[in-house]
């Protein structure tokens, strides 16, 4: 049930996440996220993207039971994404920001734990 709990939750952030970098434009992003100013447009929506598939891999395999086994695997994309987000955060000496990555990273981890390991679906 926890692993519910977190999954959900992760997947909401995700999707919110990432639809704002897909839906509005640079200028409202900056306000927002002070490193979009540092990534071209593409690549802004890119990250967005990849966060809407994290956020909907997290739930919509194991909600549909089709093909559940995608889920541990999208919490360790999102691990990848919260990893490289904490790396720009440092470099841009936003500590308090990183350590929020830290904790997806906590919680991705741990569902791609019980995902793979003893709560399977």
């Amino acid at each position: 049930m926890l692993l519910w709990v977190f999954q959900s939750l992760l997947a909401v952030a995700f999707l919110v996440v990432g639809g704002m970098k897909i839906v509005r434009n640079r200028a409202e992003l900056a306000q927002v996220f002070g490193w979009v100013e540092q990534f071209s447009d593409p690549y802004v929506k890119i990250i967005g993207l990849l966060d809407s598939l994290v956020g909907l891999g997290l739930i919509l395999p194991s909600a549909t039971d089709i093909a559940p086994i995608l889920v541990p695997w999208a919490a360790l994309g999102g691990v990848a994404l919260a990893v490289g987000g904490s790396v720009v955060h440092l470099r841009r000496s936003e500590t308090s920001l990183a350590a929020l990555n830290l904790l997806y990273i906590a919680l991705l981890i741990t569902v791609a734990w019980g995902r793979f390991g003893p709560y399977q679906f």
